[in-house]
């Protein structure tokens, strides 16, 4: 029944998409939501979320009381009503969906970069630095410091290096360490979310596009 509300980042914050067709009743849907996003409470304060929803189904009365719930429950800063039938803007889902930026340099220590898209950097990332993106990260060569991918909660986000050896690596909501033994890999690897945890596994072409 996961597919009747799909919670996915998107450019401007977060995006809900809920198929109204598979609740009894208004009500019904607004638990289900309830229970979602009460998973990740403390990251959605001060965010956008739009709600993405076959909008005949919802009245005004109902719009204003799945608000005001958003609002008082979850902090949410504002809520955008987008129609289904009219939908024109993809999520992040993919290596290769949405925006992308490329930052050809070295990110050195103390440096600090944001993106509402996917992150694409030619060269390295040195200890700390900080590095976050609302899609997926790639950097070709090594990349250390404190990255962030998949923020604003796409799960499906995906972090990915010549060498992986991040200080700290979070996606979506959960955050990993690096480990302390020095045994670090020298192929090329994948961060991904399995199962509720992040996991890293050696890259393997066509495997993920």
């Amino acid at each position: 029944m996961e597919d009747r509300i799909i919670i996915k980042g998107n450019k401007d914050g977060l995006n809900a998409v809920i198929n109204m067709d598979k609740f009894g009743d208004f009500q019904d849907m607004l638990d289900a939501l309830s229970s979602r996003l009460e998973k990740g409470k403390k990251f959605y304060k001060g965010c956008t979320l739009k709600i993405t929803t076959d909008l005949k189904l919802i009245n005004e009365r109902q719009s204003i009381k799945l608000k005001e719930k958003l609002f008082e429950d979850f902090q949410i800063k504002d809520c955008i009503f987008e129609d289904a039938s009219e939908k024109k803007n993809k999520v992040f889902t993919g290596v290769y969906e949405g925006r992308t930026k490329f930052i050809r340099k070295t990110v050195r220590s103390g440096q600090v970069i944001q993106y509402n898209g996917n992150l694409v950097i030619i060269g390295d990332v040195n200890p700390g630095s900080e590095v976050e993106a609302s899609g997926n990260i790639i950097v070709l060569g090594k990349l250390r410091g404190y990255v962030k991918a998949g923020v604003g909660g796409n799960e499906r986000a995906i972090v990915a290096a010549f060498l992986l050896q991040p200080d700290i690596l979070q996606i979506a909501h959960l955050i990993t360490r690096a480990p302390e033994d020095n045994l670090k890999p020298s192929y090329p690897e994948v961060a991904k979310i399995k199962e509720g945890s992040i996991i890293v596994e050696p890259y393997i072409p066509d495997k993920y596009i």
